[in-house]
């Protein structure tokens, strides 16, 4: 994102637009090379061009200027797509300025085209300000302000030196150039609105695929997700539990005092299981009143107390209105990997048999998977000889 703040201002995407979709839209200011070559190979041919026919110093500046600043802005480009692909900061700010330098390098050639007298070079220089309008328009309207401030770079000087030119019909310009000014930026104020809105859209189906729509919590494809992205990390030397929890009791709940108290009963328990989690532990919500808890920083005993802590804060009263205060118990199964697989299928059977110990024993514990109940017949996956021997309804 840019730092300086006239950089900041020119890339506003406007009010209530969040970070993700500012990052995307700025991202775009740097993609489309072959236009921003096209552009760039325009402009220098016909600086290069006009300079040639006309070798004045105005005109050898402009060509020198041009050259100068095209080569800069497609050298900070390329730095910039190489950094961005790295996660790295990128020269947004200079980028953002070299892109204004050249619309006025192209302004200031129109310019001295026009006032020169030579109307086969202001004709090229003018045709060549006014096509470069519809580039800068469709290459940079993450930034419609930016946009507007490119055009009155580009096409102003036009306007302004038909006073210094001795035909009055030109004079038109003056009126013509404010209307195109609005127009054209309300296009690029219109194009990034609609681009915003659709992002948004696209990001809320985008959540709303992943996750569970009363709590937040990432629902079983987002868990599957997650699960996928840590084993795509496994290496064996870190620790990677999948923590199922069903509650206990909550049906009670739910049909005493209706579903909407039975929702905020769900929504207060979502709340506490993360406080509880460590960062980068994923919770996730599979569906009725199970929750999955995916750990990648704790093993062994540690993991078994975290369970049972699990265990004692989830069965803490729940204050769910004035007068209705719920109190209701967990079951917690435990299943680690690679002892008991590594894919969602393997790991959830193992820990769903674990959870069915736990209710079968009198439900509100924890039981961590056994991978003693492997069998020769099943050794090559210890989830299912688990579930085979503990779970009928993992069956």
């Amino acid at each position: 994102m840019p730092r300086w703040r006239p950089t900041r201002w020119l890339a506003e995407a406007g009010p209530d637009v969040p970070l993700e979709i500012r990052h995307a839209l700025i991202a775009s200011l740097f993609g489309t090379l072959p236009i921003f070559i096209a552009g760039v190979f325009n402009t220098v041919t016909v600086s290069v061009l006009v300079a040639l026919r006309m070798p004045s110093w105005p005109f050898l500046l402009w060509c020198a200027f041009d050259i100068l600043c095209c080569s800069a802005r497609l050298v900070v480009l390329l730095i910039a797509r190489r950094r961005a692909a790295r996660h790295e900061p990128t020269p947004t700010d200079l980028y953002i300025l070299l892109g204004l330098a050249w619309a006025a390098g192209i302004g200031f050639g129109a310019f001295i085209s026009l006032t020169s007298g030579d109307w086969v070079a202001a004709t090229l220089v003018c045709l060549t300000a006014t096509a470069m309008v519809g580039g800068v328009c469709f290459r940079n309207f993450g930034a419609p302000r930016m946009v507007g401030l490119m055009i009155v770079l580009t096409l102003g000087p036009c306007t302004f030196a038909t006073i210094f030119v001795n035909e009055p019909i030109l004079l038109i310009g003056l009126l013509q150039l404010p209307f195109y000014i609005y127009s054209m930026s309300r296009a690029a104020f219109g194009l990034n609105s609609m681009l915003v809105s659709t992002m948004q859209a696209e990001r809320e189906h985008a959540f709303q695929a992943k996750h569970d729509m009363l709590t937040g919590l990432p629902n079983r494809t987002g868990l599957t997700q997650a699960l996928q992205a840590s084993l795509t990390r496994y290496d064996g030397s870190k620790p990677l539990a999948l923590i199922y929890l069903d509650l206990d009791g909550f049906k009670t709940v739910n049909d005493t005092h209706g579903h909407n108290t039975g929702d905020r009963l769900l929504q207060l328990v979502s709340d506490r299981l993360r406080r509880l989690v460590r960062a980068g532990d994923v919770v996730a919500r599979i569906g009725g009143d199970e929750f999955i808890v995916l750990s990648e920083q704790i093993g062994g005993s540690p993991l078994k107390r975290f369970g049972e802590r699990l265990v004692r804060e989830i069965s803490q009263p729940y204050q769910l209105d004035e007068a209705v205060t719920a109190t209701i118990g967990v079951s917690v199964g435990i299943a680690r990997a690679p002892e008991h697989g590594l894919d969602l299928e393997t790991l959830m059977a193992a820990a769903d048999a674990a959870l069915y110990q736990a209710k079968s024993e009198g439900k509100a514990r924890c039981i961590m998977a056994a991978t003693r109940l492997r069998s020769a017949g099943s050794a090559s996956n210890p989830a299912a000889a688990a579930m085979t021997s503990l779970s009928p309804r993992a069956a």
